[in-house]
């Protein structure tokens, strides 16, 4: 009797360790991999997993770009790349530099945005990126059917505050509207007809000097299955 209790302690105790063992291996092997899966340096900055900047490294579901070495890009589903200016993992998010107004024959700038041939920023929904709603979207050069929607395009709407910041665009119709959740969380739409230059705040303090507001597009992604 003594014997068979016995050995059945002895069982469960080799069972435990063999449990443990397991989950011990299973910790080692994720830890590998996900040292394995992170991308190498660009430049000086580093490029976190899941965000991917070559086939050999990372998810592809998170791919972004290292340009000349020096800066991490973004790029939307027309192919238009933007400048990460910051990666928050703990967050789940991410701050993309709103584009630049257009410059012809290299001296003359325009109330156009950089990317107005794409009709602004447009994300790939099959991607597991969105537009947070942290976003205070700031339109100019409008045309009066922009007045039937529901944006702010009155005297103090918040894009008259930065009109000196955006020369070009000065004395044009502008709006602005928080990005909200009723609105699609994959599109910052620009188009003649429309309006035709936009830039964007993340979480604006209307009653700080503008130039101390934190100009980007932050975007916010799924973790990893």
């Amino acid at each position: 009797m003594v014997t068979s209790t016995r050995s059945r302690v002895l069982e469960t105790i080799s069972m435990l360790f063999v449990v443990i063992m397991i989950m011990i291996l299973i910790t080692k092997i994720g830890n590998v991999s996900a040292d394995l899966g992170a991308c190498p340096k660009c430049g000086s900055l580093e490029v976190p997993y899941p965000f991917s900047t070559d086939d050999s490294c990372g998810d592809p579901r998170y791919k972004i770009y290292c340009n000349n070495g020096n800066e991490l890009q973004f790029m939307s589903a027309e192919g238009f790349k933007y400048k990460i200016l910051s990666i928050d993992l703990s967050a789940n998010k991410l701050i993309i530099q709103p584009p630049d107004l257009l410059v012809v024959d290299d001296t003359t700038t325009t109330c156009y945005s950089s990317d107005f041939s794409s009709q602004g920023l447009r994300l790939d929904e099959r991607l597991p990126f969105n537009i947070s709603t942290r976003n205070t979207v700031m339109l100019f050069n409008c045309s009066d059917n922009i007045l039937r929607s529901p944006l702010n395009c009155s005297s103090n709407s918040f894009c008259r505050q930065i009109e000196d910041k955006v020369e070009a665009c000065r004395g044009t119709l502008c709006c602005h509207f928080l990005k909200d959740s009723h609105m699609t969380s994959y599109m910052i739409r620009i188009r003649s007809g429309g309006c035709t230059a936009y830039t964007s705040v993340v979480d604006i303090r209307p009653q700080d000097p503008v130039d101390n507001w934190n100009y980007g597009i932050e975007l916010q992604w799924l973790t990893p299955n």
